[in-house]
């Protein structure tokens, strides 16, 4: 995710990191060239009009902008829900530390402080590989976990099993009641809620016909616009057209985006840096040392 102080309106307009312009330039250049020889071909007295008007094409631009921005407000819908609940994630992940320090009797030692500290840094850490598809280091887990998890490709939920058993040993060594075990199942019960939730996520893209059928009609639109923009425009034809195409294409790029949150293009979530939010939650509540927070990199990407 791109994190920057906010600017000024002129500086905005020039802004590179972050926005999709590097994407599509090229195919920006190519509609460029492609306006002007329209432009050159236009009074050529053979019809390279193809009797085009303005009418029929703003109509179907006016269509065209209404289902990118339906779509677009679909794949910001898919972005918000992941980062809710990954703020839910954080939220549970408190909750359970804070229940699990003041409701066993006795209270807890320092190893078995850690002990649920470790499970809880550690299910954020897995679910964040598991969203993105990438390798974890195994030597980030608790040594009593690394084994469970090692064999399976759903780490995650091997994970709150190991919490859902730490309850279970606290029952049945007398430290907590049938009353007390119930907040701590229903914060089980929310982490597999969360988990579900994402893996719906990553796991339903939004209907691919309905993403290509926008996607050609975008790109037909930008190739017939100069066409008919020609002939009452003249030579500053390229310019409108650039910057039509400019604004469906690049709408086109950034719902492409947003629809996979968990990805690691500039614009998705920064998992590392909710995960390492989770892990201070939960050691700042356990009274340990606080690893740094995660920082915008020089280019201002927050991964």
């Amino acid at each position: 995710m791109i994190v920057r102080p906010r600017m000024h309106w002129l500086r905005m307009l020039f802004v590179w990191r972050g926005s999709v312009m590097p994407r599509i330039l090229p195919r920006l250049g190519f509609f460029l060239a492609l306006a002007c020889l329209a432009v050159v071909l236009q009074p050529l007295p053979f019809n390279l009009k193809f009797n085009l008007r303005e009418g029929p094409l703003g109509l179907l631009g006016v269509a065209l902008a209404i289902f990118l921005g339906f779509r677009n407000s679909t794949a910001y819908d898919r972005f918000w829900e992941a980062r809710k609940l990954w703020g839910s994630l954080q939220i549970v992940s408190r909750s359970f530390m804070r229940q699990a320090l003041s409701l066993p009797t006795p209270a807890l030692s320092v190893e078995e402080r850690r002990e649920v500290t470790d499970l809880l840094r550690a299910l954020a850490l897995t679910l964040n590989h598991q969203l993105r598809g990438t390798p974890i280091q195994l030597d980030t887990l608790p040594p009593g976990l690394r084994e469970r998890v090692e064999q399976t490709g759903q780490r995650a939920p091997r994970v709150i099993l190991a919490l859902a058993d730490w309850v279970a040993r606290m029952r049945r060594e007398g430290r907590l009641g049938e009353l007390l075990v119930a907040p701590l199942e229903a914060n089980l019960d929310r982490f597999s809620e969360v988990l579900g939730g994402c893996e719906r996520i990553a796991s339903t893209p939004i209907p691919y016909v309905y993403s290509v059928m926008l996607h050609r009609t975008v790109y037909v639109y930008s190739l017939l616009l100069p066409f008919a923009l020609a002939g009452s425009l003249g030579w500053s034809t390229p310019l409108v057209s650039v910057f039509v195409s400019y604004t469906f294409i690049a709408l086109d790029m950034v719902t492409s985006e947003l629809e996979d949150p968990f990805g690691t293009e500039p614009n998705d979530l920064p998992l590392d840096a909710l995960t390492r939010n989770i892990e201070r939650a939960v050691l700042e509540l356990a009274g340990e040392p606080l690893p740094p927070p995660t920082r915008p990199d020089d280019s201002f990407l927050l991964t």
